[in-house]
């Protein structure tokens, strides 16, 4: 198999699993969003640095801690745990759409912070998406008598955490896996804290979910790990577009498995944030294809 195939099996993988997570939330629902939050830091943290051995790469992380860039870890990992919670949240108490709509939004956002931020500079028709999709978000805050804000949330904190990650030297892996054990004394005190309460950690604590809470860890590195190696072996244009492959089955999933509904006024609002999107890719793709990369 070519290297560009498997890019794109990596790519759609990677999307595939973060789209049907909702699905693997739902399971351990019974378990609460702060408690599966502290559980998916520790074992995330756990199968990073398993990730690190293996590969012989634990120097990395002596290294990392040794880099002036080193506090920004901190502020990565608030930003990445502030979404994780957020997300587990919305998709265990029936918002699956409004996550849907936040990870719409997120490349749109990513690109006026790189206006605003890294002095970046739009064309006409990205202009255009971008306003299109503000229009829509400010219509569904009119239609619903309130801002979307799981919506804004997930796409604000992790749009700002990739502009932390993209101005910071450090290896992606050695990076998350600094984010999570800096997360690690805050996740294991809350479990503390809860376990004096009378309290168990896992929810029923039969053997099931404890086997479900501990595959957070590696439900969360292995996308990871296949978007890191299909953007090595893809177009980074190409994964753009494969991006919205995650909210659109979050969106199916949301409406058609677990029957959540939108009134048809405000699904015209997501109607108008869709098609900035698609005016976006297309003007990207066109713009790929014409300068023949």
């Amino acid at each position: 198999m070519k290297e560009h195939q498997r890019g794109y099996l990596f790519a759609v993988a990677a999307y595939a699993m973060w789209g049907f997570m909702p699905i693997y939330w739902k399971a351990i629902q019974a378990v609460p969003a702060p408690q599966l939050l502290a559980h998916r830091v520790l074992w995330s943290a756990l199968s990073l640095v398993a990730l690190l051995a293996l590969r012989r790469r634990l120097d990395d992380l002596w290294g990392a801690l040794q880099h002036p860039a080193f506090m920004r870890l901190g502020a990565a990992g608030v930003l990445i745990g502030l979404n994780w919670l957020t997300y587990v949240w919305a998709v265990n108490n029936g918002h699956i759409l409004d996550t849907s709509l936040g990870y719409f939004i997120n490349p749109l956002l990513n690109v006026v912070l790189g206006v605003l931020v890294l002095g970046e500079r739009l064309r006409a028709f990205q202009w255009a998406s971008v306003v299109l999709a503000a229009l829509g978000v400010l219509a569904l805050g009119l239609l619903r008598g309130g801002a979307p804000w799981i919506a804004l949330t997930l796409a604000g904190s992790f749009g700002i955490y990739s502009l932390v990650k993209k101005t910071s030297p450090l290896g992606s892996v050695a990076g998350l896996t600094l984010e999570t054990l800096l997360l690690a004394p805050l996740a294991l005190g809350w479990l503390a804290f809860v376990a004096q309460g009378g309290h168990g950690p896992v929810g029923g604590q039969d053997a099931i979910s404890w086997l479900l809470v501990a595959a957070t860890g590696p439900v969360t590195t292995l996308p990871l790990l296949f978007f890191a190696a299909g953007a090595r072996r893809i177009p980074l244009s190409t994964m753009g577009l494969l991006q919205y492959l995650a909210p659109t089955a979050q969106f199916i999933i949301g409406w058609s498995f677990f029957g959540e509904r939108v009134p048809a006024v405000q699904l015209g609002a997501y109607a108008v944030v869709w098609v900035a999107l698609a005016l976006y890719a297309t003007e990207g793709l066109w713009r790929h294809r014409r300068a023949g990369v």
